[in-house]
């Protein structure tokens, strides 16, 4: 379960993320919103890579910033660029992953195995990742993050450098992950994939949530019952967007 509390950050006098209230559990959740709308610096604050201005996240019953090592056991990271150790190998980087959160070498072992399989890493998996593609450090970047099992996984544009296979891979993946019980916060440019893929969407413009919730419950909301997510995305983000927020608050 993941729950933020009045989430904010400011920079000054830019207010990046403005008290930002969300519950998720159990579903696969995507973020949407603009370039510089704050969804990177929400999942940095939802994941302890940034400190908020006010309020709280909670992992499960653990305040992050309060009980961070309790937390952060139960969370992977996927971030928009994969922060990878050169000269280590696929399969060592994994151990390496495996290790910070003292998994059992036996059952690393076999994850690891299976996610090289799945990533289709098998013919690359010993050499350094200094030497890969764009695409393959996002595959072990994915793989990295899912090694320990997380029970809340974050994903920052996974799909940016993917080939259709693995992107395809991938959306199996989470929809198991989800199936078997985990909590997943995803951002995505990539409207389609939100569309097919989630159980809930937020979207936030300027550092407001201005609509979250199913997509079928934003379209009876807005009175929208046959447009699109990226209609109605597009005319959130690029119309009026007060007075549409207004509408959809009201109910």
């Amino acid at each position: 379960m993941l729950k933020t509390t009045n989430l904010t950050k400011d920079f000054g006098n830019i207010v990046a993320v403005n008290n930002l209230n969300l519950k998720i559990e159990k579903e696969l959740f995507v973020f949407l919103g603009p370039n510089g709308a704050g969804k990177t610096t929400t999942i940095k604050m939802m994941t302890g890579l940034l400190r908020p201005t006010a309020g709280s996240v909670k992992i499960f019953d653990y305040d992050l910033h309060k009980q961070p090592v309790e937390a952060k056991r139960l969370i992977g990271l996927v971030p928009e660029t994969p922060y990878l150790y050169g000269k280590l190998t696929a399969r060592e980087f994994m151990y390496f992953m495996a290790d910070l959160y003292k998994i059992d070498r036996r059952i690393s072992s076999k994850r690891l195995s299976d996610l090289i399989d799945l990533f289709d890493l098998g013919s690359y998996a010993n050499n350094m990742i200094q030497t890969y593609s764009h695409g393959m450090q996002r595959k072990c970047s994915i793989a990295g993050a899912l090694i320990h099992d997380p029970q809340v996984l974050f994903l920052d544009e996974p799909t940016v450098g993917l080939d259709p296979k693995s992107a395809r891979n991938l959306k199996s993946i989470l929809s198991e992950l989800v199936k078997r019980g985990v909590t997943i916060f995803m951002s995505t440019h990539i409207l389609e994939i939100a569309e097919n893929m989630c159980d809930r969407i937020g979207i936030i413009h300027e550092g407001e949530l201005i609509a979250c919730g199913k997509i079928e419950e934003l379209r009876t909301r807005l009175k929208k019952e046959n447009q699109s997510l990226e209609d109605i995305f597009l005319e959130l983000t690029e119309g009026n967007v007060t007075e549409q927020v207004l509408r959809y608050l009201d109910g």
